[in-house]
C-alpha cells in the first residue's frame, strides 16, 4: 500500500497524480482541478459524469458560485456544511476551466472529516469521485482500497475513523430559493420539504 502523509500528498498532487482518502460517508479520490482526468483515467469513468469539487471551508468555495446562486449558496452551507451534502449549482464564470459537466454546473461539498479538511486546507479544493472502480462497489477501508488502486497514493495515518458508507445527498439549484433534490443521502434538507 502506498501510505503518505500530508506533506507527500501535496507533492503527489502537485505533480498531476491522485490520492486517496477518507471523507465522512465514502473514501474519495482527488486531485487538482487542473488534471482532472486522471480521475476519469484511474476510475474508468464515464467522461459525462462530472466530478465534485470539495473544500475546506465555504470561503474556499464561493469563487466558484455563479453571482445568481451566492445567496442560497451560502444560507444552505452555513446550515448544512461540513457534512454529507453536495450542492450541484451554477459555476461562476471565471471558474468555467475547471468544469467537468456539460450544463456549467459544478458539484460543491466540505465533508465532515478533520483529515479530509486538513488536507484541502493545504491543497485548495480538490476535484473528486469515490474511490471505487466505477460499476463496482469500492471498499470502505485503506487496505481494501490499495488493491483496486495499486499505484494510488492514500492519505494516512490508517485506519481512517469509521465512516458511513452511504453516499451524500445532493441537490440542485435551479433557482433563487428553488432547489431539486438529486439524491436522497444521510441528510434530509428541510428547505426542499
Amino acid at each position: 500500500m502506498n501510505l503518505v502523509d500530508q506533506k507527500s500528498a501535496l507533492k503527489t498532487l502537485k505533480s498531476g497524480l491522485p490520492i486517496i482518502f477518507p471523507t465522512d460517508t465514502l473514501p474519495a479520490i482527488g486531485c487538482l482541478p487542473k488534471f482532472s482526468n486522471i480521475i476519469y483515467e484511474f476510475k474508468k469513468r464515464d467522461k459525462n459524469k462530472p466530478l465534485i469539487l470539495m473544500g475546506s471551508e465555504q470561503k474556499q468555495l464561493i469563487d466558484f458560485v455563479h453571482e445568481s446562486a451566492k445567496e442560497d449558496y451560502k444560507n444552505i452551507a452555513s446550515n448544512y456544511w461540513p457534512g454529507a451534502l453536495t450542492m450541484v449549482i451554477p459555476s461562476s464564470e471565471k471558474q468555467n476551466v475547471i468544469l467537468t459537466s456539460n450544463d456549467l454546473s459544478l458539484g460543491l461539498r466540505i465533508p465532515n472529516s478533520d483529515i479530509a479538511q486538513s488536507l484541502m486546507k493545504e491543497t485548495g479544493p480538490l476535484l473528486t469521485s469515490s474511490a471505487n472502480i466505477s460499476g463496482f462497489k469500492g471498499s470502505m477501508t485503506a487496505e481494501g482500497i490499495a488493491l483496486d488502486f495499486p499505484s494510488v497514493k492514500i492519505l494516512g495515518p490508517i485506519p481512517w475513523k469509521k465512516i458511513s458508507g452511504k453516499g451524500s445527498t445532493i441537490i440542485s439549484w435551479k433557482k433563487s430559493g428553488d432547489w431539486r433534490i438529486i439524491r436522497k443521502g444521510e441528510v434530509l434538507v428541510r428547505e426542499l420539504y
